[in-house]
């Protein structure tokens, strides 16, 4: 990184520590085009319906629906319209015809919810859940978590489960990572009928060790023998791609292809297009630097490393990643959404031939932990936090 690009960062860095967070799109976005902040600027957002200004001579209806919820982490919605939530106090909540039941669902694994750091909530008890393939058929459902172990350790896990209308039946771990070897863990199925699991970690290029890849399996946990490593054996066998640092969305797209989010380090949050085999470069590169001021070079100094589709430095700490594909909203088909935690924000992305770039950012004056469609198109939020709410988006009535 050059003397230049260091003061830079430097510098942005300290203005936006200043200025009001509805305004931290007035800092250059690195990767893509400067976007100007849409919608509320310096007010909380307030607890009945209203509508929100996107600046594109359309606005958006939002609803809240639920208040208080205890650092919710992730939502998905069922066939049937039922809606469950994650909550990093390893508790399932489940909502039907618009109300959240009070007691949390049973029957799901023991999840440990305090970090390291000894702050409650720190780390994350469930953080998400995934429908198997032929829900409809098996009422089969995976969720991941933070699994409790001896000598107060922890690790991640992927837990099995049936879902049985109001409880969790015969749970059962299909993925555990050792100790230290993955941190926040978000699950996808593939159209192969595969399940895709995206760890964190230190130990990014290292192939015996899970942490910072993406990793693919069968829906019982075994290794597909298509898999890219899947000859070496062990757990190097599991991995689809490496080099990655913090991922914390991970999705499909309209015609199958994968990508996921990531937190970068100081700097350099980015969107991947996850390919097989492909290995993203951290920590050998990063567009970001390391927290104790270490320069890490450029991702265009080592073209061998596959480049994010699109970057950010200020960074948006993304949380979480949604394609678009509903009615409610049919200019955004296609398009993709991220949930910002530091930015406080709500990230639209674009995608063309040439890559994919930021379009607009919703300012929403709390951070984002998690963005669904639901089954009728609209949008649904999860604010993060204590006492995070449940938002709804839809385009206004007339």
């Amino acid at each position: 990184m050059s003397i230049a690009r260091s003061l830079l960062t430097v510098s942005l860095a300290t203005l936006c520590s200043s200025i009001a967070l509805a305004q931290r799109s007035d800092v250059p976005f690195r990767g893509g085009i400067p976007v100007a902040p849409s919608g509320l600027a310096d007010k909380p957002l307030a607890d009945g319906p209203f509508d929100y200004a996107t600046g594109e001579g359309q606005n958006i209806h939002v609803t809240v629906l639920t208040k208080a919820l205890s650092f919710p982490f992730t939502l998905t919605f069922l066939p049937d319209g039922t809606l469950l939530i994650a909550q990093r106090d390893g508790k399932l909540r489940v909502m039907r015809g618009g109300k959240l039941d009070p007691n949390p669902v049973a029957g799901g694994p023991a999840s440990f919810s305090t970090g390291t750091s000894g702050l409650p909530g720190a780390v994350h008890g469930y953080m998400d859940i995934a429908l198997h393939p032929q829900f409809a058929q098996n009422q089969t459902l995976y969720l991941s978590y933070t699994k409790p172990l001896a000598d107060n350790r922890t690790t991640f896990a992927v837990t099995r489960a049936r879902w049985t209308g109001s409880a969790l039946a015969d749970a059962k771990d299909i993925f555990v990572a050792e100790p230290g070897d993955s941190g926040p863990t978000p699950i996808a199925f593939g159209r192969d009928g595969m399940l895709y699991i995206a760890t964190s970690g230190g130990n990014a290029q290292d192939g015996n060790n899970l942490g910072g890849k993406v990793l693919r399996v069968r829906d019982d946990g075994s290794v597909p023998n298509d898999n890219p490593f899947a000859e070496r054996g062990g757990v190097t066998a599991q991995i689809w791609s490496m080099g990655h640092r913090n991922p914390l969305g991970l999705a499909f797209d309209e015609r199958g292809q994968l990508w996921n989010v990531e937190m970068g380090p100081r700097g350099g949050d980015e969107l991947n297009r996850v390919v097989r085999g492909g290995n993203y470069g951290y920590p050998i590169v990063s567009n970001g630097d390391h927290y104790d001021g270490r320069t890490i070079p450029d991702h265009d100094t080592r073209p061998e490393f596959n480049a994010p589709a699109a970057w950010w430095n200020p960074v948006i700490s993304p949380s979480s990643l949604q394609f678009y594909s509903g009615s409610e909203f049919p200019q955004w088909r296609g398009n993709a959404f991220i949930g910002g935690l530091s930015s406080q924000s709500l990230v639209r992305i674009e995608f063309s031939d040439s890559g994919a770039r930021e379009a607009q950012r919703f300012d929403m004056n709390r951070g984002i932990r998690a963005v669904e469609q639901g089954p009728d198109g609209a949008l649904w939020l999860l604010e993060d936090g204590r006492g995070g709410r449940l938002l709804k988006l839809t385009a206004p009535a007339g």
